[in-house]
């Protein structure tokens, strides 16, 4: 990560805005099918639900994105979704810890 210390890329937000919006999207596709204005929709509900849930991960915002465009069942919502953001905050953990006085995370939840 690139700013480990910006409120973004903390664990809560990187997993749970990942989560948040590809819940999102298969709920806005399973419900409304692949439109423009469902995924314009479920994007914006997305963003809407991670500042709700203070878990909030500006890249999670394409997710209701790729889930549409992918057509994508929902098993995405645990591989890749859940089990990638959980390797990506581990490896966070080891490169953003490796060096003398860094600390990553700032806060866990």
């Amino acid at each position: 990560m690139s700013l480990p210390t910006s409120p973004f890329a903390q664990p809560r937000n990187v997993i749970g805005g990942h989560v948040i919006a590809t819940f999102t999207g298969l709920v806005f596709m399973t419900l409304f099918g692949i439109h423009w204005w469902s995924m314009a929709s479920a994007v914006g509900t997305a963003i809407a639900l991670m500042l709700l849930f203070r878990m909030p991960h500006p890249p999670a915002g394409s997710n209701p994105l790729i889930v549409m465009l992918g057509a994508v069942n929902w098993s995405f919502l645990i591989t890749p979704t859940l089990l990638g953001s959980i390797v990506l905050v581990v490896v966070a953990l080891i490169y953003n810890n490796l060096g003398k006085n860094k600390q990553y995370p700032t806060y866990w939840w």
